[in-house]
């Protein structure tokens, strides 16, 4: 049984644009009617479900590209595959945990605090001190 984009599209959640976007991205595949109408396979629905659980968890299109490539012919990720790409992206995945987790922390006291002060606040950088020690939010950093 195949799918049409928009078949896809509304099985899976997902706009016929992002479908469009993952296929351009190697993603997803399609093949195409004698009227050049895109026709998914039913298990792309379990390729898009990988795909967008991957993203929601905080992973990069270029991770979840990597992952893909990896699988022979393109197909959607077995257990075990799944087995050993969650065990590759688990240290990935620890830090992205920590990350928020110090996110969390840090920024509760001073959006909880609601003062108009900067002085005790922990990410107020006067003189720009925070120059020496990189770019980006230093502060939020593990």
């Amino acid at each position: 049984m195949t799918l049409t984009i928009g078949q896809l599209a509304e099985r899976s959640g997902v706009a016929p644009s992002a479908l469009r976007f993952y296929e351009d991205r190697g993603l997803i595949s399609s093949e195409r009617t004698t009227g050049n109408q895109r026709r998914y396979p039913q298990s792309t629905l379990r390729r898009v479900a990988f795909v967008r659980t991957a993203q929601r968890v905080g992973l990069r299109l270029s991770e979840i590209e990597a992952a893909l490539a990896e699988l022979p012919d393109g197909r959607t990720p077995t257990k075990s595959d799944w087995h050993r790409i969650s065990n590759a992206w688990r240290p990935r995945l620890d830090e992205q945990i920590r990350r928020i987790e110090l996110l969390r922390d840090r920024l509760d006291g001073c959006i909880g605090c609601g003062c108009l002060s900067l002085r005790s606040c922990f990410l107020t950088n006067p003189g720009d001190e925070m120059a020496e020690r990189g770019p980006g939010p230093v502060l939020l950093e593990p």
